[in-house]
């Protein structure tokens, strides 16, 4: 009996050594488990396969406006997390920490309560969580003030504090101009491929830099830094300095928005160039989205290529001139507005009766326009699409920014394509496609005598201030035709806007040249309802300086969609603002005065400036006080320009009225004054007489006018 009982407690105590034994190896094995996951040690398995070198991507250059208005950065956007189990991170001082670090976090980051902080962190520190995520999209001023943080101000080692790094691409203007700075990024239906569009792709290899590589070790499913410290450091981006006027680029866009509303038109597009140039100073698109608003969905400046209507007839007309085939002064009739090739019936909005050719692009007769280069061509029509090509229309213009629509001018010896009609309807601006920013080259270069450059919308590329690339004129074509044809087709162009369709841009300050265009668009068939209201052309007219496009889709011909209105007032506007501003064009009118012997109004200002300008301008003056340093001008019964010494005293408020800005903010903030400005121009006014005693912090106001 007793030897069964020694029996039974021999098994049993055999049982609780088994269990104990089956216990301590499921605690090993999770323990094996939980350091696999964390990677502190993995057995079996080399260090050198724990830690890689891995890609750090380098930070993105800028892009700027034309006067280093910044249009789009990267802004560095961090993810804060925490190694609860750094070597220097103790219980107490965890626990004793843990409270005020919750309530600062809560402090920075309300969206969540201290509560909720301190249970996540506890339960980390409890887990040993080696990658706690404390926050994501952190802004570099929020992890400034975290790592003042307790506990992480400890750094990496003592308080377990992890930083990663990204950089996020923001634009600080918002919307203005977004599809021409466009975007570089994965393309969401096709991962492995780039979707590159504006200057953010065009520029992409520019802008991006060469990536850097550090050394990281894994942590879960998570890479770390091993050390601060760089094996390539990463060189950051080329920053691009574009030639967008950001000013006139909201006016731009302004404009179109306004128009498209007022017309409820279906999209519209805006390019504004130099002529001399070729710069692109502003290029707005915008559509019709789902919800009813506008917004910039699809480049149509550069990618949409559509039957341009009226706006053609310039070309085809040139190509007449240039052949000799027919001059402005020729008459023909248009009889009573209808006309018939073949079976096609071309109308114009009314009767012209007999009219000169040049009248008849003034006023866009289809009839007018479209007789003399059928006349002149309808047996070799292959001679006038050639002689298009010689102006450079129907030839793709090589554009930096990717989606350039592919122009399309039918060939006569294709008889699949060529019909009776074809030659008529193409004088026209039908039966052919092209894209806004072609039609404006090529009106570009009659402004710019003949000389077709290309579309440019960067001026440099600068690395960390220094130029690496200056980007120059690039000349298409010489010259597009003679001058003979060019001095007959601007006075068309002229005539348009002073006595024909386009008489509601005529500037009182300033001649515009160009064309309205009014065409139906194709869908299936040419309806009543679709048109693509136009206006092109260049200003000012006797000496051109800019050149500009609009095109208004689809307005609703209930409201207007003519393209004097629709159009043609978004490009005096545009027009109306630049003419404002523009130092050239103002410096134009100064010369004109000297030649008629006036001199010019002067603001007062340093004497040496002054002088200076005015012997660059050949303007007679003459100093009272030639060691004074600022002078005041005074115009006597001559003509000439007299010198007065401007009193001033660094105990005194300085007399500013009759300067310009720059100079009387020199003299107020030198003396320590707060200076508010009102206007623009020359002061007229200052709050705070000058000769009275100053007193630094002072603040004054200076309106301007």
């Amino acid at each position: 009996m007793k030897e069964n009982n020694d029996k039974k407690d021999m098994l049993r105590r055999m049982y609780l050594i088994y269990l104990v034994l089956v216990i301590f190896g499921i605690v090993v094995l999770v323990k094996v488990f939980r350091i696999q996951v964390d990677t502190v040690a993995v057995i079996g398995v080399p260090e050198e396969e724990l830690t890689e070198m891995r890609t750090i991507e380098a930070v993105r250059g800028n892009i700027y406006s034309d006067n280093g208005s910044m249009l789009a950065t990267s802004i560095p956007i961090y993810e804060v997390r925490m190694d609860m189990k750094a070597d220097g991170l103790k219980r107490d001082t965890f626990e004793r920490n843990l409270d005020s670090l919750a309530i600062r976090l809560h402090q920075l980051f309300p969206d969540k309560s201290k509560e909720q902080f301190a249970i996540g962190l506890s339960e980390a520190y409890k887990k040993g969580n080696r990658y706690f995520l404390i926050r994501a999209k952190v802004k570099h001023n929020e992890l400034q003030q975290m790592k003042k943080f307790p506990i992480l101000r400890l750094g990496k080692n003592k308080g377990g504090l992890i930083v990663i790094k990204e950089n996020k691409r923001s634009r600080p203007y918002g919307l203005l101009a977004a599809r021409l700075i466009g975007y570089d990024r994965p393309d969401p239906n096709n991962p492995q491929f780039f979707a590159r569009v504006g200057l953010e792709g065009a520029f992409s290899k520019e802008l991006s830099g060469v990536n850097g590589k550090q050394l990281m070790r894994k942590v879960g499913l998570q890479w770390r830094p091993v050390s601060d410290n760089y094996a390539v450091s990463p060189v950051d981006g080329a920053d691009i300095y574009t030639s967008v006027d950001i000013n006139i680029q909201d006016v731009a866009e302004k404009a179109l928005m306004d128009q498209l509303k007022a017309y409820e038109a279906k999209s519209g597009c805006v390019i504004l160039m130099e002529v001399e140039t070729g710069m692109v100073k502003a290029m707005a698109n915008l559509s019709k989205l789902k919800d009813g608003s506008y917004g910039e969905e699809w480049n149509h400046a550069i990618g949409t290529a559509i039957e341009p209507g009226s706006t053609f007839k310039t070309a085809s007309l040139l190509v007449g001139f240039e052949d000799g085939k027919f001059r402005p002064e020729d008459s023909v009739a248009t009889g009573r507005g209808t006309h018939m090739y073949y079976n096609l019936k071309m109308t114009d909005t009314k009767e012209h009766g007999t009219v000169t050719i040049q009248h008849a692009l003034e006023i866009s007769s289809n009839i007018g326009c479209s007789k003399p280069v059928v006349e002149a061509y309808a047996r070799n029509p292959k001679q006038f699409v050639d002689g298009l090509k010689k102006l450079g229309i129907g030839e793709l213009l090589g554009l930096d920014i990717t989606g350039e629509a592919k122009p399309y001018i039918k060939d006569p010896s294709n008889r699949d394509e060529w019909s009776g009609v074809t030659l008529p309807q193409m004088s026209i601006g039908y039966e052919s496609k092209i894209a806004p920013i072609q039609i404006l080259t090529f009106y570009n270069a009659i402004g710019n005598n003949g000389k077709m450059v290309k579309p440019q919308f960067v001026q440099e590329i600068r690395r960390n201030g220094r130029v690496i690339k200056k980007f120059e004129p690039i000349v298409m074509k010489e010259k597009i035709c003679s001058d003979r044809a060019l001095n007959m087709i601007r006075p068309c162009l002229e005539g348009v806007v002073e006595h024909g369709t386009a008489m509601n841009l005529k500037a009182a300050n300033f001649k515009i040249a160009g064309k309205t265009g009014t065409a139906q668009i194709y869908d299936g068939a040419y309806g009543k309802d679709k048109y693509l209201a136009s206006f092109v052309g260049y200003f000012p007219a006797d000496q051109p300086k800019y050149s500009c496009i609009v095109w208004v889709m689809e307005p609703n011909v209930l409201t207007g969609y003519y393209g004097n209105a629709v159009a043609g007032n978004v490009f005096k506007e545009i027009a109306d603002k630049l003419y404002s501003k523009s130092l050239e064009i103002h410096e134009r009118k100064i010369f004109e005065m000297i030649a008629v012997n006036e001199s010019p109004s002067t603001k007062a200002g340093k004497q040496s400036d002054l002088r200076e300008v005015m012997a660059a301008l050949n303007v007679g003056n003459r100093s009272q006080d030639e060691d004074a340093e600022w002078v005041k001008p005074e115009i006597n019964g001559t003509n000439k320009i007299i010198l007065h010494k401007s009193e001033t005293n660094d105990q005194q408020v300085p007399h500013v009225v009759g300067m310009g800005l720059k100079d009387a903010l020199y003299l107020l903030e030198n003396r320590g004054m707060i200076v508010k400005v009102k206007g623009t121009g020359k002061v007229k006014r200052q709050s705070v007489p000058g000769g009275q005693p100053v007193h630094r912090g002072q603040e004054i106001t200076i309106e301007l006018s």
